[in-house]
Formats: structure tokens, sequence, C-alpha cells
């Protein structure tokens, strides 16, 4: 029942990161998590670096992920995808903020996707790449969730009692 629940919960946060996503708490934990990933990739160099922040937001989920596989834990597994599926819908939003580079930077002056972007010659692109990084996004939150979906009515299939035969 408790599973039940969550999946409820589950699907209308799901839904509003598909519909109606915007900047919410769970964006300054993956915040941590991308200024941590410049310190470490940082060391690869300049490009790297840049990109680490947004590899650091990544990299987290997927090895949160691994780790309940490593447990076969495939439900909370599934969970983490969900989370990387967020991850990727704050970075077009991050990608998409490129051009313009309203949003407010923590950390630097720099703004990674404009510089990488820049770099790249591929700014004036950014609304085009920021629309593919959302729909991976979208893809894996929903696909996350069906996972655990689906996880969760198997599990609760294989835990049911074997029924009494002749009464």
């Amino acid at each position: 029942m408790g599973r039940a629940i969550l999946l409820a919960a589950l699907a209308v946060y799901a839904g509003w990161l598909l519909f109606d996503y915007e900047y919410h708490f769970l964006d300054g934990v993956n915040l941590l998590f991308h200024e941590a990933g410049h310190v470490f990739f940082g060391l690869g160099g300049r490009v790297i670096g840049a990109l680490g922040g947004t590899l650091g937001q990544l990299v987290f989920p997927i090895a949160c992920g691994f780790h309940f596989l490593s447990r076969e834990r495939p439900f909370d597994a599934a969970l983490c995808g969900l989370w990387l599926g967020e991850n990727f819908l704050y970075t077009a939003v991050y990608i998409d903020d490129a051009y313009t580079m309203v949003l407010p930077l923590v950390g630097g002056e720099i703004h990674d996707w404009n510089w990488l972007l820049t770099r790249w010659g591929l700014l004036h692109d950014c609304e085009s790449i920021a629309r593919v990084v959302h729909l991976a996004g979208c893809g894996i939150v929903l696909g996350a969730w069906l996972a655990a979906v689906r996880i969760a009515l198997v599990e609760r299939r294989e835990e049911a009692p074997e029924p009494l035969l002749g009464g």
C-alpha cells in the first residue's frame, strides 16, 4: 500500500515536471552536485571543468541508481531515474539561458553553457539544444516512473500468497 501511495504522489510530481517544470527544492540539492562536479572534473582541463557541473549533477543519480541495482533494489533505482530526468530538465533551463544569461550564477562569473556553446560555435542554437535535452529529460522521467510502477506490480505479484486449492 505504501508504494502505491508513493507512486501516486510521484505521478503528480512527474506530471508537474513534464508539463510545468520550474526551479524547486530538489534543484538546490542538484546545485551542490553541480558545483562539486566543477571541482572534481576541473582536474581534466577547462572544457571538462565547464562541463563538470552538468556531469556532476548527472553522475550522482546514476551512481545512486547503480548502487541500488547492486543491492537488488530495482524500485529504488527507478526512483533515481526520476531524479536523473529532473536533472535533465534543470540542465535544459540552464542551456536555454546560455544566450540571454538572465539566470543568477553561483560560484563564479562564467555561465558554463554560454562559454561552452560559444566555444563550439553553437550559442545561437542554445534553444534547440535545450529543447532536445528537455525532451530527453521528459522521456527519462516518464520511463523511470513507468519502470517503478512495473517493478512494484511485479514485486507485489511475487509476494502474493499462493491460493489454497480445493478450499
